[in-house]
């Protein structure tokens, strides 16, 4: 009889089992170094709109810049990944992304770089990044199929949130030894990483969709999947719980150099310290889910989460001393990833697979109201100081989070459709 594992040792065996898929591990390398680009390189666009104008819109600029076509083609993006092969269309979206990054790099060693060929960027990236997106999150379950699909969330999330911890170290270093040149230097480098690794999974079969959903055009597609989610009352939910913390709270992620420069004064040092650290947060958030494995009581957890994050943020916020105010920070992005990973997941459970890509795509239109989001917040901020806009932000979504929980019998039950949708299949 063989011996029986430990608790903790069949803990971390079930954190880990997805790792065992050697495809898996390839998607997560590709994805490491794309995310260390996409977290590392939002330090970046924010120092050099900072440096070239001083002035607080401008960040509301870039931000726009990058969060407005991404609203756009999400819906795009969500019917493409369930149309086209997705490993396929994750790479010619990375060599989007590696030609835009390499522009700019061209431009900066040439010293020919304006503000406007930042807004270009940022455009660009844009368009492409939810078109790969919804991709990105379906070839997870493509991988790793159902049983592991918790664990392997878990563990995705929790590269994304790796990146927001080395991501801007990482450029905040170049910058700091190289200029800017240095930082686009490195994403250019990593861009052509994670198109390598991307090489290296073998290509998924599109989910088979029915006849006439076949024939459709790629406008009544999105159409079609509206459609869908329309008479999905969880799906709905989730898409709101998980939309409302983009727009009110994660935005100020994108303005933290406004308190390291005009709360605490701890200039560029600071800001790399205070995004390292929300990036450790979500770390933690994210193993922590990945340790639970496919534990399927997942909707007051999430919702217990969510307001935390909600709560820290406003602590944060309010604390004038810069060292302790590290403290709320970890803890609000710990709880923030940790309802994002729980959704996510509940999410993925409850979608057929030959809608995944529109529905993941909704998931990423709700990610381009996070620099959206800035507008309003950089606005108050000239007005009220960002730490008083901040705290109006958390306080109001807290009690949006408690009202939303109160008030939706579909959301306190989310739970018990996810164990229905698992006996089915």
């Amino acid at each position: 009889m063989p011996p029986t594992l430990p608790p903790s040792s069949k803990k971390r065996s079930s954190t880990f089992a997805a790792l065992q898929n050697i495809e898996f591990r390839w998607l997560v390398i590709s994805n490491a170094a794309f995310f260390l680009v996409m977290h590392g390189q939002t330090l970046t666009r924010s120092f050099l709109a900072w440096d070239m104008t001083g002035n607080e819109m401008s960040l509301a600029a870039i931000n726009a810049a990058y969060a407005v076509p991404m609203i756009f083609f999400s819906l795009i993006g969500g019917a493409l990944t369930d149309r086209i092969e997705r490993r396929q269309l994750i790479q010619w979206g990375q060599l989007i992304v590696l030609a835009s990054e390499s522009c700019i790099l061209v431009l900066l060693a040439t010293q020919q770089l304006e503000f406007w060929h930042l807004i270009i960027a940022g455009i660009v990236g844009g368009v492409v990044i939810p078109v790969i997106m919804p991709a990105r999150t379906a070839v997870v379950f493509d991988i790793v199929g159902q049983k592991r699909l918790g664990a392997a969330m878990g563990l995705s999330m929790a590269v994304v949130n790796i990146s927001r911890v080395i991501g801007p170290m990482l450029m905040g270093w170049a910058i700091s030894v190289y200029a800017a040149t240095g930082a686009y230097i490195v994403a250019t480098l990593l861009l052509f990483a994670a198109f390598l690794a991307m090489l290296k999974l073998s290509p998924k079969p599109v989910a088979r969709m029915a006849n006439s959903e076949s024939r459709l055009s790629l406008y009544a597609d999105v159409v079609a999947g509206l459609r869908y989610i329309g008479g999905q009352r969880e799906i709905i939910v989730c898409l709101l719980f998980g939309f409302l913390p983009m727009l009110l709270a994660i935005p100020f992620q994108n303005v933290l150099i406004l308190f390291a420069d005009n709360v605490w004064a701890v200039g560029e040092t600071g800001l790399g310290v205070l995004m390292a650290v929300s990036g450790l947060g979500g770390v933690l958030g994210s193993f922590w889910i990945a340790a639970r494995g496919e534990n399927v009581n997942r909707s007051k957890l999430m919702v217990a989460n969510g307001i935390g994050s909600t709560l820290f943020l406003v602590a944060f916020s309010i604390t004038g001393n810069f060292y302790l105010a590290l403290v709320p920070l970890l803890l609000a992005n710990l709880c923030a990833s940790a309802a994002q990973t729980l959704n996510n997941t509940t999410m993925q459970l409850l979608v057929d697979n030959n809608q995944r890509g529109r529905v993941s795509a909704l998931m990423m239109m709700a990610f381009g109201f996070t620099p959206l989001g800035v507008v309003p917040l950089a606005w108050m901020a000239q007005y009220i100081g960002i730490a008083a806009t901040t705290a109006v932000a958390g306080a109001t979504l807290a009690l949006i989070i408690v009202t939303f929980y109160l008030t939706s019998v579909t959301l306190r039950t989310l739970d018990d459709k996810v164990r229905h949708s698992l006996r089915e299949a």
